[in-house]
């Protein structure tokens, strides 16, 4: 495709974070087309439509069999991920994909070998790396004005009201994959990934259900992650709490100095040297997600992350869940993308 067309994306699952995905392609009108939606739920999908023309379907696999589309956007539940990118690449269409990737490392296989065998690109929908305060610190990083980094911590809290009867699939290890960590969790960990530059090795974990005790898995998760670069990552993440004052989004302390943010303002200082305060224009991140998912299929360019990066944090993820389990630090597999050299 030229990098002047539009990019043509239809929408798969027009739950929720549908919503946002769709305000995304509405702020994006000269790169982004939304030129159909699949939902088995006929009212879902005419709310997401809206005023806009796109085709509904009741299935997305005659959307990807008869919609003039060049992309799909996968917004359905967890465990519906891997089935849905596969068909997706085999028909020939590019991926946005919502967290989690997909459930487990076989899933992960799965959907390397697709992207392989038909040469499509798959984008992680990891929108909190569209923070201008994120992109900012890991301009900084890679700058290598702090020097050797030594840890990064990331935080993600809130009190989730979810009730038995609101949660629905969530509440089963089956359909989500496990608890709060794979879910909410999933944005401090690709955020860790993103701001220690490394590959993951092994991870140390401690799950706790202290609220939402109706729930399969965890309502709360804290995570010690180790890198192949050396650096050291913690992670703290909850639907069963409100943070503390004090806690930060993420933080990186290194050899010359350290940053922190609360995800809207970044602060770094030098050692010896005065702090410095840096205040951003707010954006909407997944407007700015669309624009480089679009961006990145118009002109042939590798997305922030791809599916490489999204196995890489299943594996953290995974690992954490084997580390609670078995009491044990546990390594991080490397199985299909994550396999591939960064």
């Amino acid at each position: 495709m030229t990098p002047t067309a539009p990019v043509r994306i239809g929408l798969i699952g027009a739950g929720g974070i549908a919503g946002a995905h769709v305000a995304g392609y509405l702020r994006n009108p000269d790169s982004v087309v939304f030129a159909a939606v699949a939902d088995p739920v006929r009212e879902n999908a005419e709310r997401r439509r809206g005023d806009t023309e796109a085709e509904i379907y009741a299935d997305y696999r005659e959307m990807l069999a008869r919609a003039p589309i060049d992309a799909v956007d996968i917004c359905l539940p967890h465990h519906l991920h891997r089935d849905a990118i596969v068909a997706a690449a085999e028909a020939g269409k590019h991926v946005l994909c919502e967290k989690p990737l997909c459930l487990t490392p076989e899933e992960a296989g799965d959907i390397a070998a697709a992207v392989q065998a038909n040469g499509v690109t798959v984008m992680c929908a990891h929108n909190q790396l569209f923070l201008p305060a994120v992109a900012e610190a890991r301009r900084l990083l890679d700058e290598g004005l702090f020097g050797t980094v030594y840890e990064v911590r990331t935080t993600d809290s809130f009190v989730n009201e979810f009730t038995p009867e609101s949660m629905g699939w969530r509440a089963h290890a089956a359909t989500s994959g496990g608890g709060e960590l794979i879910d909410t969790g999933y944005h401090p960990t690709y955020l860790l990934l993103h701001l220690a530059g490394g590959s993951p090795v092994d991870v140390a974990a401690v799950l706790s259900r202290h609220r939402l005790d109706f729930m399969e898995g965890e309502d709360s998760a804290q995570l010690l992650v180790r890198f192949d670069n050396g650096v050291v990552g913690s992670l703290a993440t909850s639907w069963a709490y409100q943070p503390s004052g004090n806690t930060e989004k993420f933080s990186v302390v290194a050899e010359k100095g350290s940053l922190w943010s609360d995800g809207t303002v970044l602060e770094y200082r030098l050692r010896g040297e005065d702090p410095v305060r840096i205040e951003f224009e707010p954006v909407h991140e997944f407007a700015a997600e669309i624009a480089h998912f679009a961006h990145s299929i118009r002109t042939g360019s590798r997305p922030l992350h791809t599916h490489v990066e999204g196995t890489e944090v299943l594996g953290i993820i995974l690992a954490a869940y084997a580390s609670a389990r078995e009491r044990v630090v546990a390594p991080v597999e490397h199985l299909g993308a994550a396999a591939v050299a960064r």
